[in-house]
């Protein structure tokens, strides 16, 4: 094959790679499913149009990273490419774990997000009334073992 038929096939090939796939995806988080009709073909990474990431998982692309509420995390520009975003990488990133089958991914909680007490295994305090009516602090118990238990008649 000579140089120009080469270049002629690869161009082909990378066309074929950045078109849109035509099968849908489902994507899983935070219980909610989001049908996208387009996402980019790639072996191992889940590719994403931008403007779907709001659907997603409530980040934003602005030009300070990917932004929900009042945090930004910065994005490398590996993760973007024109109009698509690489959601797993990005996810691999925060250390939120995903899984994929049959053209549907499910991505768990991102750790970045959760409150501190996660991170320190520190229970936030809460007040209850015990069974005589006086109010309890968890932080009562403080350097003790506690078990709680809840229960909802609903």
């Amino acid at each position: 094959m000579n140089r120009r038929e080469f270049l002629i096939a690869s161009a082909g090939t990378a066309a074929a790679i950045a078109a849109p796939s035509t099968s849908t995806t489902t994507v899983l988080y935070n219980d909610s499913a989001v049908k996208l009709d387009k996402v980019r073909p790639d072996a191992k990474d889940l590719w994403v149009r931008a403007a779907d990431l709001p659907r997603i998982n409530e980040f934003e692309l602005k030009p300070q990273g990917a932004c929900r509420a009042d945090m930004c995390i910065p994005v490398a520009k590996t993760l973007k490419n024109g109009p698509w975003f690489n959601l797993t990488g990005f996810s691999r990133k925060l250390g939120q774990a995903y899984v994929a089958d049959s053209g549907v991914w499910s991505f768990g909680d991102i750790p970045v997000m959760r409150g501190g007490f996660y991170s320190s295994r520190i229970a936030p305090d809460f007040a209850v009334p015990d069974r005589s009516g006086k109010i309890v602090h968890l932080s009562d118990f403080r350097g003790k073992k506690v078990l709680v238990f809840t229960w909802a008649s609903w």
